[in-house]
């Protein structure tokens, strides 16, 4: 049994017979008004309205959102309890996305962890926090594919690989759920919005849909996920918030999924903007026969669609399955037997210890040139911290931060001055403000650099300039930052860079001049103590990258998992896949990260290098610290299939292992890797693993270049 029903659905799991005829009973009772009114899902603004709480009493609302603590919750689930006819409890949703109160890191930060244990543990944690406070749902995780670094969601999912998304997306559906419902989202294809424009059409392949976006909502829903969210975004011209193929066929029929789907945002009521629907009454018909169960905020399916069902446009046995999933959650979710469901929130200060812990895991060192890094606490001298970021308690919440708050956080500069002893000279000058065009700082900014040993330049974007609505078409540093840190460098005072943002930025000029980069993403609430305990090698960074990072924005999208072509590139040939102006390659690659230590791989073994289509590919191999210090190596195992009936990926990540050793240790590390995981959809759009060769690649990054072979015989 899934490790999702060891607390929130046990008790439900062992009743259902008992559950469904319950149900069956309540459905034959309800009018058809009342049934409609479970498929309604409105926003509060913190608290429900007096018209939202009259809904509630006639039976007109299922679930209501932002409505913000328990003592908030509470009278209107009595209200709904008590007061309405039938007497069922409401579901009360948030965007619950990276900490409720107490804020963890980006998703896309905490990804490159490459850590589902961390990603499960902050989930479990926000979940519990946000019990605590009513909300018994969470729009989240955000489990999105994301290749083009302009879509400003890029930040609220994990990356760009379908094999790392899937284990962060069960694990954060199995962490949620220990307390509230969790909700994968957004189905599907969200991600390849077109030139990474929000809300913007996609034109995707079923090919690519099914092995590149729709593996981590397979995940989640394999991990027992309560609910589904449709996307704003058509495929191929048919949206998805009306699209029976994702919701009727791949999630229902063959997924067999058990929960209801919601609709994002007034996405039914935009079927007409698409141009599929000519009025609120038929974008409702197409949104709920397509299987969208529950409509969010455009209030149409209890408004406008009671008129079809009595004219047999909508099958009444349409409108009751979609009641029987709302309902058969709510009492999954406990809801008939304790629908207040008092919680209480975890200690605040062990709530701080995980945010610190895991926020120190998210960073990766991108650059350490002359080993500038680590710095030394008390070595003399003084130490520049520099930046519209360096002393900012708003903008290390990120995106989506719900409940968080700019007074919880530590800082760059506190965490700076907290590490080190009391007689160092910490300075501060902000240099420019996050946007500003003026210059009119710089001068203090250098000043302070040329009286310093070392100038830490804190840069990066606003927190709300990713997430949704977020995109970007330029992805450098906003403003003059950049002429700021030049100005910084030209003092010849060893530069630390501190980036801060929601997305792979472009930063040519800082990675071939500037000496260390630290990418720290948005940290949350222990940003400043986390960023300092890498900076002074307390934490000796393991952050992975997640997605790639470009060198030019003409590259993009880019990502490492592309296929071939038929003239791949060639330095000698000018009629080859290539640009003019800049490499091929990546900044930095996906999977990449330093460490203050290094590792050495050796001796890369494959245990059965002839295996059948129902077997597991073994491999080993060696991995040495040959530094000066204990760290962390993320080993990483990417696959090749040489040759197939379509062309395929150049490399696929499949496996891969954190490993701590300490200076001098070497340690043989297993990984495996089931053949039916090396399965495509061929030329009759069937699964199938297809006999041939296969190459494997071990290493650190995802242009790891120590490689084996290994065959898949029929």
């Amino acid at each position: 049994m899934p490790r999702i029903c060891h607390t929130l659905l046990l008790s439900f799991l062992l009743a259902a017979p008992a559950a469904a005829q319950n149900l069956d009973s309540l459905i034959a009772r309800m009018t058809l008004e009342e049934k409609l009114g479970q498929l309604n899902l409105l926003s509060a603004n913190g608290n429900a309205s007096p018209q939202q709480q009259q809904l509630v009493r006639a039976g007109k609302l299922g679930g209501l959102f932002n409505v913000i603590g328990a003592e908030n919750t509470t009278p209107v689930q009595r209200i709904a309890v008590t007061e309405s006819r039938l007497k069922i409890p409401l579901l009360f949703g948030l965007d619950v996305i990276h900490g409720y109160r107490t804020i963890f890191p980006i998703p896309l930060g905490e990804a490159g962890t490459f850590d589902p244990e961390a990603a499960e543990a902050t989930a479990r944690a926000a979940g519990q926090e946000a019990a605590a406070s009513g909300i018994n749902w969470t729009y989240a995780p955000m489990v999105d594919i994301a290749r083009d670094p302009r879509w400003g969601r890029i930040a609220e999912g994990s990356g760009e690989d379908p094999y790392l998304g899937s284990l962060m997306a069960a694990a954060r559906v199995r962490g949620f759920q220990q307390n509230i419902f969790a909700t994968a989202k957004h189905f599907a294809g969200y991600a390849a919005a077109e030139a990474g424009r929000e809300y913007n059409e996609t034109e995707i392949s079923e090919r690519t849909m099914r092995e590149l976006y729709l593996p981590p909502f397979k995940a989640a829903v394999d991990a027992g996920v309560a609910s589904i969210m449709s996307a704003f975004n058509d495929i191929a011209g048919v949206p998805a918030s009306g699209n029976a193929w994702l919701t009727d066929t791949v999630l229902r029929r063959e997924w067999k999924f058990p929960g209801f789907v919601v609709s994002d945002w007034t996405s039914v009521n935009e079927l007409v903007n698409h141009g599929v629907a000519a009025s609120q009454a038929e974008a409702g018909r197409r949104a709920l026969t397509a299987g969208v169960d529950m409509d969010m905020q455009s209030g149409i399916y209890v408004d406008s669609l009671a008129a079809l069902v009595r004219s047999n446009r909508i099958p009444m046995a349409v409108v009751d399955s979609a009641v029987m999933r709302i309902l058969r959650a709510k009492m999954r979710l406990g809801l008939f037997r304790d629908p207040y469901r008092a919680r209480t929130a975890p200690p605040a200060a062990e709530l701080r210890a995980l945010a610190r812990r895991v926020a120190g895991e998210t960073i990766v060192l991108l650059k350490n040139e002359g080993s500038v890094l680590p710095l030394a606490k008390s070595a003399g001298g003084a130490i520049a911290v520099i930046g519209p970021l360096a002393d900012n308690r708003e903008e290390p919440l990120g995106p989506w931060h719900t409940q968080g708050r700019a007074e919880d956080v530590v800082t760059v500069l506190a965490g700076i001055k907290a590490k080190v002893p009391a007689g160092t000279q910490v300075s501060y000058t902000q240099g420019t403000g996050i946007e500003d065009t003026s210059t009119a700082g710089f001068a203090a900014a250098v000043a302070a650099a040329k009286q310093a040993k070392v100038a830490i330049l804190v840069l990066g974007e606003r927190g709300d300039m990713s997430g949704e609505a977020a995109s970007r078409a330029a992805i450098g540093l906003p403003g003059v930052q950049e002429q700021l840190l030049e100005a910084v460098a030209a003092t010849g005072t060893p530069v630390v860079l501190v980036l801060m943002n929601g997305r792979p930025l472009i930063f040519e000029w800082a990675a071939e001049h500037v000496p260390a980069i630290v990418e720290t993403w948005f940290l949350g609430v222990e940003a400043g103590n986390a960023t300092a305990d890498v900076l002074f090698g307390d934490v000796n960074p393991s952050g992975r990258l997640p997605v790639t990072f470009p060198r030019a924005l003409g590259q993009v999208p880019l990502y490492y998992n592309q296929r071939n072509t038929g003239r791949p590139y060639d330095a000698n040939n000018k009629y080859t896949s290539k640009y003019l102006d800049v490499p091929n390659t990546p900044r930095y690659p996906f999977g990449y990260g330093l460490s203050y230590t290094t590792f050495a791989y050796r001796d890369l073994n494959v245990a059965n290098p002839r295996v059948r289509a129902t077997d597991t590919v073994a491999v080993s191999v060696t991995v040495a610290n040959s530094g000066s210090r204990e760290g962390t190596e993320v080993v990483q195992l990417y696959v090749r299939d040489e040759v197939a009936s379509v062309s395929r990926p150049v490399r696929e990540l499949k496996a891969f292992q954190r490993v701590t050793l300490k200076q001098g240790e070497s340690r043989t590390v297993n990984l495996r890797v089931a053949a039916q995981d090396l399965a495509f959809y061929g030329l009759d759009m069937k699964r199938v693993v297809e006999p041939g060769t296969f190459r494997v690649y071990v290493g650190s990054s995802s242009a790891a270049e120590l490689a084996g072979r290994f065959e898949v015989i029929p």
